[in-house]
């Protein structure tokens, strides 16, 4: 396999998994406050760099099945944007994990306010706490387990030479 072709495959993969983890807890993953599993995928960009467009897509596609789509795709793949673009370019895995945090509350919060009149500071302020759960909390602790596992820093260091 060609290394273009294996690269769409491994971003392919990681959009997948993120539309098929949003979906699966479908109820709790959209709304005021989000407990999206998903969402701890975004701390791979603080390994490498690239899946910014793997979790970029899935969170794209993922927002399709949201009940406000028709913001939630524009606006939600924008705070997921910003974050996986600030994750890959962060040097300590606890600070990346909050820009999630920060980009969903203001942005979603703001969406939840716009859209549904919620009081702004209280949509943010719930959407931050979700976020912050799902990945500084479960997902810091995840990638922390993870990265002391040989097997999974191989994974991450040969991929990168593909």
């Amino acid at each position: 396999m060609t290394m273009e072709i294996k690269t769409i495959v491994r971003q392919s993969v990681v959009a997948a998994l993120y539309v098929a983890l949003t979906l699966a807890v479908s109820p709790i993953a959209y709304g005021p406050i989000q407990f999206r599993i998903s969402e701890i995928l975004v701390l791979l960009c603080f390994f490498r760099r690239d899946y910014v467009v793997g979790l970029t897509l899935g969170c794209f596609i993922a927002n399709f099945f949201s009940p406000m789509a028709l913001t939630d795709v524009p606006f939600g793949t924008l705070a997921t944007f910003i974050s996986v673009f600030l994750i890959s370019r962060s040097r300590n895995i606890f600070l990346a994990s909050l820009y999630p945090v920060v980009a969903n509350g203001l942005i979603i919060g703001l969406q939840l306010h716009f859209v549904f009149g919620h009081p702004p500071l209280f949509s943010i302020l719930q959407v931050a706490l979700g976020e912050f759960v799902t990945v500084s909390v479960a997902g810091v602790i995840a990638f922390l387990m993870l990265s002391r596992s040989k097997a999974f820093l191989e994974l991450i260091e040969a991929n990168q030479n593909i």
